[in-house]
């Protein structure tokens, strides 16, 4: 249980942190909560990138049956970095309009 709690913690925490960051330096609110699917898939599916593009056939119904065979806690676990993006983007604008221009 404690397990479960500092991953969802963690997910959480580093996710806010990478799209603050992407937030500041590219100006774009929602970009990181975009991106944010293509990088779990990219460490959940344990297939290589390439792969996507030399044999698509095996690569896309392979990725697909990983991400289904997850369990509840990944599940969670994934929610949370999302729930991270989400929350940033809400922060950057909240401090945009407070008159904080970042970069």
């Amino acid at each position: 249980m404690i397990q479960a709690f500092v991953a969802v913690l963690l997910y959480f925490v580093i996710f806010f942190g990478l799209a603050f960051i992407l937030n500041m330096l590219l100006r774009r609110t929602w970009l990181m909560a975009g991106f944010y699917i293509v990088i779990m898939v990219i460490i959940v599916d344990n297939i290589s990138t390439m792969e996507y593009i030399t044999s698509p056939g095996d690569a896309f119904p392979t990725a697909f049956e990983r991400i289904i065979n997850l369990s509840v806690f990944d599940y969670v676990a994934i929610g949370s970095g999302f729930l991270g993006t989400i929350v940033s983007g809400i922060v950057i604008k909240m401090l945009r309009k407070s008159g904080y221009q970042m970069f």
